[in-house]
């Protein structure tokens, strides 16, 4: 009820929930009050091609508005993302190139939602495909597991790791190994961004 009231202060005042300070502790009693403005924000501001790399003076006003508020914002220009869409991967890199930009605004935007939420990325390397799966950063291993499935978590043994900089650059799983850059990591590992992952599991 104390934490109700506390908000109650913002929102009379117009103010979002999540101005709130709160401790840590309480942080999953206000996740249970469920109120729409404790989100995280995103503003994503689409400007006109040629401002697409530095944005514009709108998009700038509605970034220090952001960063004021402890949000995130995006500039991307939509024409752009729409010719991007129907080029193939050469031509995109070019195409980027001759505008200015380093990347497409869709990774720039899905970035920022990662950074906002902070999520981070590891993967699963088979010989017939491989899968990204996102955790929140700070998750250890058997919990990431988990995301697979469920059983993978109760049964977690251990968890062979590589990271993504090493299996890049050794060629894969087999080159890795070699190179003695597979790690064997146990239930208390917290998982990096971007790790290659086999676990080991009882069932």
């Amino acid at each position: 009820l104390e934490l109700v009231n506390r908000a109650l202060v913002l929102l009379r005042e117009g103010k979002p929930a999540r101005f709130l300070v709160r401790k840590p502790e309480e942080e999953r009693a206000f996740g249970m009050l469920g109120l729409l403005t404790s989100k995280p924000v995103l503003y994503v501001c689409n400007v006109e091609e040629g401002a697409a790399a530095t944005g514009n003076d709108f998009s700038r006003a509605v970034m220090e508005q952001a960063r004021k508020e402890g949000a995130v914002a995006v500039a991307i220009s939509a024409k752009i993302e729409s010719e991007i869409a129907t080029l193939s991967r050469a031509e995109r890199a070019e195409f980027l190139d001759t505008l200015g930009l380093e990347e497409a605004g869709l990774d720039r935007l899905i970035r920022a939602g990662y950074q906002l939420l902070d999520l981070i990325t590891y993967f699963t390397v088979g010989p017939k495909e491989a899968r990204a799966w996102t955790i929140t950063r700070g998750t250890k291993a058997p919990a990431a597991a988990g995301v697979i499935h469920t059983d993978f978590e109760k049964g977690f043994i251990r968890a062979e790791t590589i990271a993504y900089a090493d299996y890049v650059a050794l060629g894969g799983e087999a080159g890795a190994r070699d190179a003695g850059k597979l790690r064997l990591e146990g239930k208390e590992y917290v998982v990096a961004d971007g790790d290659v992952m086999h676990f080991r599991f009882n069932t």
